[in-house]
């Protein structure tokens, strides 16, 4: 279902996809919009290693909820800052991509969960991150981006 790499040396294996995917804040979401239109958005994202899956948190109404209730398949893309080798001014960039099916997360208190380990992603002031919790908790959207495929590759710029 799936397409295999065309150019397979360049091709990361599943455990560094899953530390990119781990060290990574950010990447960028996609799911099928209104009117067929792709939608990718910026989002940050927590891996979690005891499920495989990525959890994102969202408000509970707009463009990217309605796409998913819509449609559950996205794919969510994350690449490192990249890395100069000695001498060469192109930067090689790892990059993971995951296609897989989103679910919405129900249960609250894996929501705020999530959204702790999530938060220790940015900051280790764990009062900032509970005050922030107990504000907005409640009207937070939790979702899982279930893997049905990861592949992963390094590029050169030049």
């Amino acid at each position: 279902m799936f397409r295999e790499m065309i150019r397979k040396k360049q091709q990361l294996s599943y455990d560094e996809c899953v530390c990119i995917l781990k060290k990574e804040p950010r990447g960028v979401l996609s799911v099928l919009g209104d009117d067929g239109y792709p939608y990718g958005m910026p989002l940050n994202h927590y891996y979690c290693d005891e499920d495989g899956k990525l959890y994102f948190h969202s408000g509970k109404a707009g463009h990217k909820v309605d796409a998913v209730r819509k449609h559950d398949k996205a794919s969510f893309c994350v690449y490192d800052e990249g890395f100069r080798k000695d001498g060469e001014w192109a930067l090689n960039i790892r990059s993971v991509i995951v296609f897989g099916r989103i679910e919405f997360v129900e249960d609250r208190a894996k929501i705020y969960d999530i959204a702790e380990k999530l938060s220790l992603k940015f900051t280790d002031d764990r009062e900032y991150i509970q005050r922030e919790i107990d504000r907005s908790g409640p009207g937070t959207l939790m979702f899982a981006l279930c893997p049905e495929h990861i592949t992963g590759k390094i590029v050169n710029e030049a």
